[in-house]
């Protein structure tokens, strides 16, 4: 829009679903953990936090009991001055059903839905259709991931067909993930904003490996929001590994800033996405 500036929210995905603490001491696994992730990073500039939840042996869990215990922390930590989005990701682990099921019985402010894992084929369309309905009752942010172009079609067809319950929904495109040695670039974002494309009003990327910091900072320029944080990545874009989440928050936010555009808050971000502030628990 001529005469406005975008502003680019940066959120941390922290932990992931494979990553442990042998990887990086700092990586949070606990609830507690991730809270002290959390506020160092709102500090750092985020404006969203990504979970992933841990069982007791570390295994990444879709356990409303473990979401409910981060949720609460982390909120106690940084208030609602952050996003809170939990993941429903499979990691071989889980079926379509019990994916959904979690977010049902946590009711949390975001959660992340990949359309290639909810929806593999036509036979889950409308099933995936109720649950987004429901998740617009509830006033949850869905942001689907969408790791090939192709599956920005899909969706573009299903909105086309009247199966999303929402005018427009946040996507995430993910750069690199099935790249031979899963290192994005940021020309890999080009495919999803070539021009014969569907256009999303809110889109995010995150990408993986050294270069994940241009990667989203190419993003931010082109009108985009930035996913960082040790889930894919455990360097700063000098290429040394970063000291926690935190660090790789502020440069990419210091290189954001540098270059003219500011960081969104989580406000912004809400009022950007229709969504209503958190409700108890969220």
């Amino acid at each position: 829009m001529t005469g406005t500036v975008h502003r680019v929210a940066i959120a941390v995905a922290p932990n992931g679903g494979r990553r442990t603490r042998t990887d990086h001491p700092t990586l949070p696994q606990t609830a507690a953990q991730l809270a002290e992730t959390a506020a160092a990073c709102l500090d750092a500039g985020a404006a969203m936090i990504h979970c992933h939840v841990r069982d007791a042996e570390g295994r990444h869990v879709l356990d409303a009991d473990a979401y409910r215990d981060a949720v609460a922390a982390i909120r106690q930590a940084v208030g609602d001055r952050m996003i809170l989005q939990i993941t429903t990701e499979a990691v071989g682990r889980y079926a379509a059903p019990e994916q959904m099921e979690v977010v049902r019985a946590v009711r949390p402010e975001a959660a992340s839905l990949a359309l290639r894992e909810l929806v593999p084929d036509a036979s889950h369309e409308v099933a995936f259709s109720h649950f987004l309905s429901f998740m617009r009752q509830e006033n949850i942010a869905p942001q689907i991931i969408l790791y090939h172009p192709d599956e920005a079609l899909q969706l573009k067809g299903m909105m086309a067909r009247g199966l999303i319950p929402f005018p427009d929904i946040p996507v995430l495109y993910v750069l690199g993930r099935y790249t031979e040695g899963q290192r994005s670039d940021p020309a890999d974002l080009l495919p999803f904003l070539d021009p014969a494309m569907p256009r999303f009003a809110h889109f995010m990327v995150c990408a993986f490996g050294a270069r994940e910091a241009a990667c989203v900072t190419a993003a931010g320029l082109l009108g985009g929001h930035a996913r960082v944080g040790f889930e894919n990545n455990l360097h700063l874009a000098d290429g040394t590994i970063a000291a926690d989440n935190a660090a790789i928050v502020a440069g990419v936010g210091e290189a954001l800033e540098r270059l003219g555009t500011g960081l969104q808050t989580a406000d912004g971000l809400r009022a950007d996405w229709g969504l209503d502030a958190p409700g108890r628990g969220r």
